[in-house]
């Protein structure tokens, strides 16, 4: 079972940390970014859930091509058959580094939209940097919006802030990314403080805080214990701020999903 009954009118979202969320609404089941692994390079997992519930899989987005993004050997744990839209340029590569697990891959320009089930999900700018470290392969990042009849749920994936995210439809829920997994943050990345006006230029009624508290280099929590929970609070004091109309989802990553209310 895929956390119990499918909702035909709200989406259910369990967020299992760092930018992978599990999403399934109006009969269709989409996740994001899956990194479904407790160590990733020189990264640690401190919260989360390294594994999908069973079943199958519609559609995985890969947002980018950074290795806490797009890791191989989670997208080798997809059902054979589950359909991968990946950056625009990297579909080829991806083809070839996944083709012993019978998965397909489409490749998502800007403006490209695709239909699955009764959602539509079009592919959207972002603004962060492109490629995959120590390799040729080059890929534009993209985010999506969710869209089933007026309802609409952004995954950015990796961004910084934008002026064009002002033309997008009214968002009825952001997963907006709000650090990353180091004690500090580089460019091309949403802040908290950004987070918040991004949750502003969207007009999101909820706002569901991803890509922190579930990652950190080895060693870095002996330095400073503190700094896991520290964007969560920063967040909500920003939000207050810039979007006191957009409702904060305030949940850790873990098993348990989340449903908005008064759809």
């Amino acid at each position: 079972m895929l956390h119990g009954p499918r909702d035909d009118t709200a989406p259910s979202l369990t967020w299992l940390g760092h930018a992978t969320v599990d999403l399934i609404w109006a009969g269709t089941r989409i996740v994001t970014d899956p990194v479904l692994r407790h160590r990733v390079a020189h990264l640690r997992r401190h919260r989360g859930v390294a594994e999908l519930e069973p079943g199958p899989v519609d559609l995985v987005v890969v947002s980018h091509l950074h290795h806490d993004h797009l890791d191989l050997p989670s997208l080798r744990r997809l059902p054979a058959g589950t359909t991968i839209a990946v950056p625009a340029g990297s579909g080829r590569w991806m083809e070839k580094s996944l083709v012993s697990r019978r998965l397909d891959v489409i490749e998502m320009p800007i403006e490209h939209q695709v239909r699955v089930g009764n959602l539509r999900i079009t592919a959207v700018d972002a603004t962060h940097q492109r490629g995959r470290f120590a390799r040729r392969v080059r890929g534009g990042p993209y985010g999506v919006l969710i869209e089933r009849d007026d309802r609409v749920v952004y995954f950015p994936g990796d961004t910084d802030l934008h002026p064009f995210m002002a033309d997008f439809p009214v968002c009825d829920v952001a997963l907006l990314p709000i650090w990353g997994w180091g004690s500090t943050l580089g460019a091309g990345h949403l802040d908290p403080d950004r987070a918040a006006q991004a949750a502003q230029l969207v007009r999101a009624r909820h706002v569901l805080p991803i890509h922190w508290g579930t990652f950190a280099p080895v060693g870095v929590l002996r330095r400073a214990p503190h700094w896991l929970d520290r964007p969560r609070t920063e967040f909500a004091q920003a939000l207050e701020r810039h979007a006191p109309d957009s409702a904060m989802v305030d949940m850790l990553p873990g098993p348990t999903p989340w449903r908005p209310t008064g759809w």
